[in-house]
């Protein structure tokens, strides 16, 4: 018979797009004893995640919950309950997740119109409003943070224009909720989600998602039922909302890691752990241009939590790669989709964004190239 010898992963330091490295007092709330999903402790503690979300989403919205799920459940909560058959959606495509966004809302019976941008530039407002007198539409979908191009597109003009055409705005967070602004109300934000495994320096498995005041009345005034019967938000509110009705088994250990993570996020302060993070970024960015390396996205549109570097002429990236984690124990990652071969994805998300991290990167990088 076959054995299996003892669990004994390395601890690789996780410098691509997700998942980041956790914090040690994240990992030690999930080795805290399990308590029963409607336990009156646990509901409790529902109600605290529930407060941290709404500050790190700098939201007064009440549904604001961790879908049991990683950040693509999140994606496909949104698209599920904003879209009946044959609702329009207005998608911006500038790389895979808009692509994503796309497909799901497809299979939803969605109609939809890309607005397409070449991967790694952003969205504008005015390509949006340009987009939206061409074809009236439900629902604008714009991934704020593209994980696979590290381009960030700009949004707190971006609802004014979607709401003045009469539509709703869905925004995709993953890459940037606790580690640049995320201003749910400010920007007047109709939905977004995002993921536990990036800037908030979790184990993937939730996705934290906060939906607005015109959303809910959409919900009720929706003709057909949500089409996903596990991610339909209809149901889910009654589960975190104040009745705790039974809808499903949440996660009960991701939950004690979220509220640990999130509690982290307030202790260092929302302008604090931005500016920790914008650091870095440059720190990263100027090291990687003084060895003569291209970074594909324009400094101004730039994420701080994710950096795009093409591979230079004559380069294997994958070989790069490979040797970053045998000799240096650091993971980046490749490209994806149009970037497949010729790019590397650098991520300095929460636990993961420190100097010693960047420099021992760069100081890597430079011995192998």
């Amino acid at each position: 018979m076959k054995t299996y010898a003892d669990l004994n992963t390395p601890e690789r330091i996780l410098l691509g797009p997700g998942p980041s490295m956790v914090h040690p007092r994240v990992l030690r709330a999930m080795a805290h004893p399990l308590l029963g999903h409607l336990d009156p402790e646990f509901i409790h503690l529902m109600k605290e995640v529930q407060e941290l979300q709404r500050f790190v989403f700098q939201t007064e919205n009440e549904m604001t919950i961790p879908v049991s799920g990683t950040g693509s459940a999140g994606m496909e909560a949104a698209v599920a309950n904003l879209l009946e058959p044959g609702d329009t959606i207005i998608v911006g495509v500038n790389g895979y997740f808009g692509e994503r966004l796309c497909d799901m809302a497809g299979r939803y019976g969605g109609k939809v119109v890309r607005l397409e941008k070449p991967w790694g530039q952003p969205v504008l407002p005015a390509e949006v409003e340009a987009a939206l007198k061409a074809t009236p539409a439900k629902v604008v979908a714009l991934v704020m943070a593209e994980t696979s191009t590290g381009a960030l597109t700009p949004m707190g003009e971006m609802a004014e224009i979607v709401h003045r055409h009469g539509a709703l705005l869905l925004m995709d967070c993953v890459t940037s909720l606790g580690g640049i602004p995320v201003k749910i109300d400010e920007w007047d934000i109709d939905i977004a989600y995002s993921g536990t495994q990036k800037c908030l320096s979790c184990p993937p498995g939730l996705s934290p998602l906060t939906v607005g005041p015109r959303v809910r009345q959409l919900l009720r005034d929706r003709k057909s039922k949500v089409a996903n019967w596990y991610l339909d938000l209809t149901m889910l509110e009654h589960y975190w909302g104040d009745e705790r009705t039974y809808h499903h088994t949440a996660p009960i250990t991701m939950n004690f890691a979220l509220r640990e993570a999130l509690r982290l996020v307030q202790e260092e302060g929302l302008e604090a752990r931005f500016a920790r993070h914008k650091a870095h970024a440059e720190l990263l960015w100027d090291g990687l241009e003084d060895m003569g390396l291209q970074l594909i996205v324009p400094r101004e549109y730039r994420l701080p939590t994710l950096t795009t570097v093409a591979a230079p002429e004559g380069v294997n990236e994958a070989d790069v790669r490979k040797r970053l984690l045998e000799q240096y124990n650091i993971e980046i990652a490749g490209g994806l989709g149009a970037f497949k071969g010729k790019a590397w994805r650098i991520g300095l998300m929460g636990y993961s964004s420190r100097k010693e991290n960047v420099e021992l990167l760069l100081s890597a990088m430079k011995k192998l190239l």
